[in-house]
């Protein structure tokens, strides 16, 4: 059985390291751990703003305009029940949840804090209503992204069970057997050199956003 490249090692490695993160998020939260909870928090931020990049930049399947679920992808999806080589239209919306989700969990942390030990880089710089509306987003939304991923789970088990297709193992060597995929599907490469240098810039943008750019709020105290 021949197998096709369809997942990029990018793409690999940000969905291992976002579940990594999750995980890592959780336990400092529950255990106080806030100075590694803010770090954490920090590279669950740089993991979205590069999954965006490279939903411009990256290989084929990973490009937002071969998987975005357009009304018309969803319907199609829906009557032929075909899967396509990379995200279908349901998963799609998933992906795009989950961004959405975690950005804004990780976003909201940058503004403020926990009235003890810690603050995010701009925590003071909003109005008392807004940094309400933060601490409401980021002290409910770790429980929607907990819905979403068993959601997400939900569906890997019932693709293995019912419909007999592995969701995991193509996710870990990033190839899908010719069952599934067609050679025209396939990548030729997973664009190592785009990868590295939308990393690095990314890496240098998240850097900048929560030390260099971070405002010095003044305190005053009587």
């Amino acid at each position: 059985m021949k197998q096709y490249l369809i997942w990029d090692l990018p793409i690999r490695l940000f969905h291992w390291l976002l579940v990594c993160t999750l995980l890592a998020l959780w336990y400092t939260s529950e255990n106080g751990l806030i100075e590694n909870h803010i770090k954490c928090g920090y590279f669950a931020l740089s993991l979205i703003v590069f999954r965006i990049v490279w939903g411009v930049v990256g290989t084929r399947h990973a490009k937002f305009t071969a998987f975005f679920p357009t009304p018309s992808r969803l319907k199609k999806f829906l009557i032929d029940k075909r899967e396509p080589p990379g995200h279908n239209p349901l998963g799609a919306l998933m992906i795009i949840l989950m961004l959405v989700l975690i950005g804004l969990q990780a976003t909201s942390g940058l503004f403020i804090d926990d009235d003890v030990f810690s603050s995010g880089p701009y925590y003071g710089v909003l109005s008392s209503e807004l940094e309400k509306i933060m601490n409401t987003i980021h002290h409910n939304g770790f429980d929607f992204i907990l819905i979403a991923s068993a959601i997400h789970i939900a569906a890997i088990a019932y693709y293995r069970v019912v419909k007999k297709r592995d969701l995991i193992k193509p996710m870990l060597t990033g190839k899908k057997p010719d069952n599934d995929v067609n050679e025209k599907d396939g990548i030729a490469h997973s664009k190592i050199i785009t990868f590295i240098v939308a990393a690095t810039i990314v890496g240098f943008f998240i850097y900048w956003l929560v030390v260099l750019n971070a405002p010095v709020i003044e305190e005053f105290y009587y």
